[in-house]
């Protein structure tokens, strides 16, 4: 590929987060696991205090939960001082065995992202991933969902690369991995905030999923229970969300990633960059 001034397309590559993305509907691998670890220090926390870090490497997962008011009022109340470091360090070391225990548990492909993913193969389009998950649990999920048929081109972990997200890096080193470039020549799609300022950061193309992520915190069941006003309306709450955080648009799941790059692709043709 020669100098281009302003890339016009195709889309060449698409990078996918796992937990409420691809695969674990409602990403409830990540929150759960973080329930239990508090609990067994005598502290409750709540589900938004664990998912409002949803997305971040796992140790920084932890010290964004620990961050939030009530939690280190709790903490305090509990243990009669704020959490220092060295807490934030034995509570790491306890939930990295707790996450892998589980992680094998939360493996399913979300329904109709197997069948996106294969028709975007078919149009050429490579697929990387990248995760808030260290590479030690991904050894446990990616066996386990690959299994069940979701087997993603490359795959990078935060532990991999100098900084998590919002670091652009994990999705650097995949494009990279893939052989793709420029960077407006692929989109990163993700459920949570940090999601999309990673893509932003890496220059990408952005899409929000806003159904079957963290924000949402929901089942496939209890999703398809909702009236339809009450589904459109969390997605345009959601969508909004992470539209501010800077996804080029949103779609309900990553089964509509066809007609997400399609739509890309139009803006591509009009000239659009993905840079802000």
């Amino acid at each position: 590929m020669g100098v281009q001034r302003s890339y016009r397309g195709p889309l060449r590559a698409v990078i996918l987060d796992w937990a409420g993305t691809a695969v674990d509907y409602g990403s409830f691998a990540p929150s759960t696991v973080f329930l239990r670890l508090f609990a067994s220090r005598g502290v409750t926390v709540s589900m938004d205090d664990v998912r409002a870090g949803m997305g971040l490497m796992k140790q920084d997962h932890l010290r964004a939960i620990l961050a939030r008011p009530a939690v280190a009022a709790a903490w305090q109340a509990v243990h009669g001082e704020p959490a220092t470091a060295a807490d934030l360090e034995e509570l790491f070391a306890s939930f990295v065995p707790l996450q892998r225990s589980v992680l094998a548990d939360y493996a399913d492909p979300i329904p109709g992202v197997l069948n996106a993913l294969a028709e975007l193969r078919g149009r050429g389009i490579a697929i990387g991933s990248t995760t808030g998950y260290l590479r030690a649990m991904m050894d446990v999920l990616a066996p386990a969902a690959a299994a069940r048929g979701y087997t993603p081109d490359s795959l990078v972990c935060p532990d991999e690369v100098p900084a998590g997200r919002p670091a652009p890096w994990m999705c650097f080193q995949n494009a990279m991995r893939l052989g793709v470039y420029p960077m407006a020549a692929l989109v990163k799609v993700g459920d949570t905030p940090v999601d999309m300022e990673e893509g932003v950061n890496a220059g990408m193309w952005t899409v929000g999923v806003t159904l079957t992520g963290s924000l949402l915190g929901q089942t496939r069941a209890e999703v398809e229970r909702l009236t339809p006003a009450a589904r459109a309306a969390a997605h345009a709450r959601i969508g909004d969300q992470l539209l501010a955080a800077g996804a080029h648009l949103v779609i309900e799941g990553a089964w509509a990633l066809p007609q997400a790059i399609d739509a890309l692709e139009a803006r591509l043709r009009r000239g659009e960059t993905p840079l802000v």
